[in-house]
């Protein structure tokens, strides 16, 4: 089994209730188990222009699943909670589940980077990050 840490994410509709749910959903799929979550937290967006605020957290998980499938994965779950990804487009988001930590491995492919690329610009991912006592490469 393999530690992984996923970054959640919701700015639409009922937030809280929506990253519980896909939670629940990421824990009953084969080869991932939840582990621990952090504090959510409220955060303005960043980068783009007007949006509702997002609530925001980490999630650490044990997975037999290799990154690329782990990050399938999360992109079905994101997509059936109403997610639609658009290249380029930060706009706002039912669920948003970034793969952010997989072990100590580091990644670099078409779409997929691990550490994620963004994990150190991020308080909104840090803060939860620290909460789980995650090793962060470049921090520790």
């Amino acid at each position: 089994m393999t530690r992984a840490f996923i970054g959640l994410g919701a700015n639409l509709g009922d937030r809280e209730a929506t990253i519980r749910a896909a939670l629940a959903a990421l824990a009953e799929e084969d080869g991932i188990e939840v582990v621990a979550v952090s504090t959510l937290r409220e955060t303005e967006p960043v980068g783009v222009g007007p949006q509702p605020r997002y609530m925001n957290g980490v999630a650490e998980l044990n997975t037999s699943l290799r990154p690329r499938p782990l990050l399938d994965r999360l992109l079905a779950t994101e997509q059936r909670f109403g997610r639609v990804r658009v290249a380029g487009e930060h706009g706002p988001r039912t669920l948003d589940l970034d793969l952010l930590l997989y072990g100590d491995e580091r990644i670099d492919e078409p779409g997929l980077t691990v550490p994620h690329p963004r994990l150190l610009e991020r308080a909104f991912v840090l803060e939860p990050l620290a909460e789980l006592n995650a090793k962060v490469p470049g921090l520790h």
